[in-house]
């Protein structure tokens, strides 16, 4: 395949830390996030919503400790969840410090906010014996009032100073395995103040567009927000914040990350949006087999086009593609080369079982240590 550096992105070069045993900033894959909202005191629903996510690919999750029930379940949490867990802390400095004891990988939390500079300096050590790293999350709908009086309104260069003033304490503290966040509902604050952030300094970002909305307008708002920061190579941990179930927020950060090519996750479909020369109910397959094909991790692309327009110029592309044909017969692509028809009777399971196939033989050539044949990844 021909090198296209027009579609290079090139990261910003940040410092590394870890979230338990998951890399975050430096070369480390950019990780997907989300965040529980069953009560945390509820160890069992929290447990399972924890598992959902991780099986949707989620790398970290993170719960908030509210009160002493909710740290109190957390050892059961974080010894069942399987993926590392982040202990979301407002204020209250002693749940900070039962959540580090707890098993909490990371700690979110805003270290001018849980007040004296002693209490700063527990939460440090607490989380320097268990080995937790912090998250500083700065948010424009909670700035301090110092900032609020002098800025008048949030903007970026007061969530830019938020975020700098925080992380000083922890500095002055000898701790630096934290990363920043200053997220803003709004889109174009929360873009400009990570581009700040990301001139001002070199900790990892966790990137996010905070109360965002329902399932389809927070998408699309998360998607321009945190896809042009991406894009521009800002950015080292993702969350997307949506009124829905976490399991969409997971999703939907990975369909970002493979829409720019940064993160390779499960099967990519290439559709068309259908019209009246589709040979086949192009809209209603694509959603079957969203579904039927959700289990699979193996980053792989799959093409469905209802005629032969385009369809043979995306099955080019694709390792595996289906382009629409006359009278029931449809033409089935693999890395890129016409292979055989299929007709309407079949054609879903038929797909559903060569991407399988395709999936398994691309895990046995990894773990074999050889090459897999992919035609695009990107």
């Amino acid at each position: 395949m021909s090198i296209r550096p027009w579609r290079d992105v090139i990261r910003r070069k940040s410092r590394q830390i870890m979230v338990g045993n998951v890399p975050v900033g430096g070369d480390a894959p950019i990780t997907v996030q989300t965040m529980t909202n069953t009560l945390t005191s509820d160890a069992a629903a929290t447990i399972a919503q924890i598992h959902a996510a991780a099986e949707a690919g989620a790398d970290i999750v993170r719960v908030s400790c509210p009160d002493e029930a909710s740290t109190a379940a957390m050892p059961e949490i974080c010894r069942e969840a399987g993926v590392p867990i982040v202990a979301d802390i407002h204020f209250h400095y002693k749940r900070a410090l039962e959540a580090a004891d707890a098993g909490a990988a990371c700690l979110r939390i805003n270290p001018g906010n849980i007040g004296s500079a002693e209490r700063v300096r527990e939460v440090v050590r607490a989380a320097k014996a268990n080995g937790c790293s912090m998250r500083i999350g700065v948010n424009a709908g909670s700035l301090e009032k110092h900032l609020l009086d002098k800025y008048a309104e949030p903007c970026p260069d007061a969530l830019v100073e938020s975020a700098l003033e925080h992380a000083k304490i922890l500095e002055d503290n000898d701790f630096f395995d934290f990363k920043i966040s200053v997220k803003a509902s709004d889109v174009f604050l929360a873009v400009a103040a990570y581009q700040g952030l990301a001139d001002a300094c070199d900790y990892p970002l966790h990137l996010g567009i905070t109360e965002a909305g329902a399932l389809r307008g927070g998408t699309v708002k998360s998607s321009i927000g945190i896809g042009s920061l991406l894009w521009a190579g800002i950015g080292d941990t993702v969350r997307v914040s949506l009124s829905a179930d976490p399991v969409e927020e997971v999703k939907a950060g990975f369909e970002i990350l493979k829409s720019l090519g940064l993160r390779h996750h499960g099967v990519r479909i290439v559709s068309c949006p259908s019209c009246a020369r589709q040979a086949f109910q192009v809209i209603k397959t694509v959603e079957i087999l969203e579904e039927r094909l959700a289990h699979i991790r193996t980053p792989l692309s799959l093409s469905i086009i209802g005629c032969v327009v385009n369809g043979p110029g995306e099955a080019r592309e694709t390792d595996i593609g289906l382009t629409g044909g006359g009278n029931g017969n449809h033409m089935v692509y693999l890395s890129g080369m016409t292979d055989h028809k299929i007709n309407d009777d079949s054609l879903v399971d038929h797909i559903v079982s060569l991407v399988e196939e395709k999936a398994a033989d691309m895990e046995a050539a990894e773990t074999a240590g050889e090459q897999p044949a992919v035609v695009a990844s990107h």
